[in-house]
C-alpha cells in the first residue's frame, strides 16, 4: 500500500506538464448536482482534487462546459470542450490539449484526472512519466487491482491531432484512445489512510460513492491523514 504520511517526490520537471481536471460530465447519476462541488469536509470536493494534483504539475486548468460561473472560486482556467454534445473524457483530453498547446506552449504534456477523484495518488504525474521515459509511449494511463483508468493519465502534447482526429470518427471512449494510441499501463496500489484501504482512483457517480468518499474523507482526517 501506499502510505500517506510522508511527501511523495515531486518530479523534476513538472512545470512541463498541464494538469486537466475533467468535469464536463453531466453528472446524470448523481440526479444532477455538480458531482466536483459536492461538499467534502466542508469544502467542494474539487479541491480536494486540486490539493493533490497542483504539487505535481505546472499549472491547472478545469475542463468544464456550461456557465463557467459556478467554477468562480477556483483560480484556475475554465477549459470547455472545443465540439459539441458533451462528448466524454476524450473530449476534455482534446480540450486541455488544444488549451495547452496555447496556452502553456513550455509545456509537453498533459495530465488528466476526474474532478471528482478525491484521493488520487500522490505520485501519479511521476509514476506515469516514468512509464513513458521507460517505454517511449507517447501515453501513460493509470490502472488498480488489474482495472485501467484512462481518465487519470498522461499525454503527449503531440497527440492533439490523434484526439481530433478521432473525434471527427465519432470515438468518445477515452480507454478506446488510450488503445489506439499504445499508451503504457502503470498498476497504482492502494491508497492508507490508518487501517483504511482505498481505491486511489475513487470516483463520485452516485448518491451512495458520495456517502462512502465522505466517510472515508472524514475517517482519514480524524487520522491526520488528509
Amino acid at each position: 500500500m501506499q502510505s500517506e504520511t510522508g511527501t511523495a517526490d515531486i518530479p523534476d520537471r513538472r512545470a512541463s506538464v498541464v494538469g486537466i481536471l475533467l468535469a464536463g460530465g453531466l453528472s446524470s447519476r448523481m440526479g444532477g448536482p455538480e458531482k466536483s462541488l459536492l461538499d467534502l469536509g466542508g469544502r467542494p470536493m474539487l479541491w480536494s482534487v486540486l490539493d493533490r494534483m497542483a504539487p505535481q504539475v505546472g499549472q491547472i486548468a478545469i475542463n468544464a462546459n456550461g456557465d463557467p460561473a459556478r467554477f468562480a472560486a477556483f483560480p484556475h482556467p475554465i477549459v470547455a470542450d472545443a465540439i459539441p454534445g458533451h462528448a466524454g473524457p476524450l473530449a476534455g483530453l482534446h480540450a486541455g490539449l488544444l488549451w495547452t498547446r496555447r496556452e502553456a506552449p513550455a509545456a509537453r504534456y498533459v495530465a488528466t484526472a476526474s474532478a471528482d477523484s478525491p484521493f488520487l495518488p500522490l505520485d501519479l504525474v511521476q509514476r506515469l512519466a516514468g512509464a513513458i521515459r521507460s517505454s517511449g509511449k507517447p501515453c501513460a494511463i493509470a490502472a488498480y487491482a488489474g482495472e485501467k483508468y484512462p481518465v487519470a493519465g498522461l499525454w503527449s502534447i503531440d497527440l492533439a491531432e490523434a484526439a481530433t482526429e478521432a473525434l471527427a470518427r465519432n470515438m468518445r471512449a477515452l480507454h478506446r484512445f488510450a488503445e489506439a494510441n499504445d499508451c503504457a499501463t502503470v498498476e497504482f496500489p492502494s491508497l492508507s489512510f490508518g487501517d483504511i484501504s482505498v481505491d486511489p482512483f475513487f470516483n463520485v457517480n452516485t448518491p451512495e460513492e458520495y456517502e462512502q468518499a465522505r466517510a472515508i474523507h472524514a475517517a482519514a482526517t480524524n487520522l491526520g491523514a488528509l
